[in-house]
């Protein structure tokens, strides 16, 4: 008998039994509240929703047209922050959670800067400058925070087991946030009031949507478009495409290991400078944890698309940051579940439980070293 006959063979021991109840119960959950959701938009004053939650009200179209677009940019900047995730994992195998304070390195740095445009006249004169001149000015320091952040402290780290720079990217992590308390200030701090024309709405086919989140989806699509041309057009995404694969066979062809491997967080951190800033043009306020929980939900995407994978990172975010606006709305509250506006970061974490109980390579599939693959 072979291996793969023996491994066929084997019995269910109770932990595959408990996944599988786990998989049919929250797939139970996710269906049956869709489809309850349904009933209730068709009918508010059917039997079923009389029963669950005779409260609920259901979504008129321009709350569910609201909802889709505010999931869509959201999880925009999720999947840019993802996107330094999945880059990193891919070249060093390990997961950097200090990256959620690389963004916040960009956010703030706009803040700052953006505050003094307002101050100098020129964020209301001549604000697409300005915009421009801020997304420069954090792209460069997010950047030189992961390149730091990798020369410093993960590097002497290159040979130790995986479990010593995870633990060491916390410490990092922790480490920014106190820098920018003692630098800025515990409190949070505001970015200047937006020019009118910004913040209108719009009407592009049927949806009526904010200048803002257009500007966020728009720059969220140039980011990535430009990141799929250097990974996949150009020398040097051969060479961080190479490195992944296999770092010492890489290095046998005559790539840069050491060099590649801080490109690749140089561009991760560019990633996150530019999220930083739509975040913070978005929501409009800062603070020095700002980072985390977005850093820990763009970790969350990053392995809901596929670890590793750049495009499924990206579309991690996107389905991340839809389910956690819509989810609560159309999955919660028909059961009768109170507070639903409350439990977004819930449906977040439920969404990665439930990808990694349905496919756990993610959505897309992981793409890993042949190291990792052993």
């Amino acid at each position: 008998m072979t291996t793969a006959m023996r491994h066929k063979a084997a019995p269910k021991t109770g932990v595959d039994q408990f996944l599988t109840l786990m998989r049919f119960g929250l797939s139970f959950f996710i269906i049956t509240g869709l489809v309850m959701f349904v009933l209730q938009q068709i009918n508010p004053d059917n039997p079923i929703a009389n029963v669950v939650n005779p409260d609920a009200t259901g979504l008129t179209a321009d709350q569910f047209e609201g909802l889709v677009i505010s999931g869509l940019s959201q999880g925009a900047m999720y999947g840019l922050i993802a996107l330094g995730y999945s880059m990193v994992y891919g070249v060093l195998g390990f997961i950097n959670f200090a990256h959620g304070e690389v963004f916040m390195v960009g956010a703030m740095t706009g803040m700052i800067t953006s505050n003094k445009l307002d101050e100098a006249g020129a964020w209301e004169s001549n604000f697409l400058f300005s915009l421009l001149f801020i997304i420069v000015v954090a792209i460069v320091c997010s950047t030189a925070t992961a390149v730091i952040m990798e020369r410093v402290a993960y590097r002497p780290l290159r040979g130790a087991p995986r479990l010593i720079p995870l633990i060491t990217s916390i410490g990092v992590s922790f480490l920014i946030q106190n820098i920018s308390v003692v630098l800025l200030g515990p409190g949070a701090k505001s970015y200047p009031t937006l020019p009118d024309w910004l913040a209108d709405k719009r009407s592009i086919l049927f949806f009526e949507i904010e200048g803002t989140k257009i500007m966020v989806l728009i720059v969220a699509a140039i980011s990535m478009a430009g990141l799929w041309y250097l990974v996949e057009r150009t020398k040097t995404g051969k060479a961080m495409r190479a490195v992944a694969e296999d770092k010492e066979i890489a290095s046998l062809m005559g790539i840069d290991v050491n060099k590649t491997i801080v490109t690749t967080f140089a561009v991760g951190g560019a990633m996150a400078g530019v999220a930083g800033i739509l975040w913070g043009i978005l929501f409009r306020s800062v603070i020095h944890t700002t980072g985390f929980l977005p850093g820990i939900k763009a970790f969350s995407a990053a392995v809901v698309g596929g670890i590793g994978n750049l495009g499924g990172a990206m579309a991690g975010g996107v389905s991340l940051g839809s389910a956690e606006s819509l989810a609560p709305l159309m999955v919660l509250e028909p059961w009768g579940i109170p507070g639903v506006s409350q439990l977004k970061d819930a449906v977040a974490f439920l969404v990665l439980i439930f990808v990694l109980l349905v496919k756990p390579t993610g959505l897309f599939g992981e793409r890993l070293s042949s190291e990792d693959r052993a």
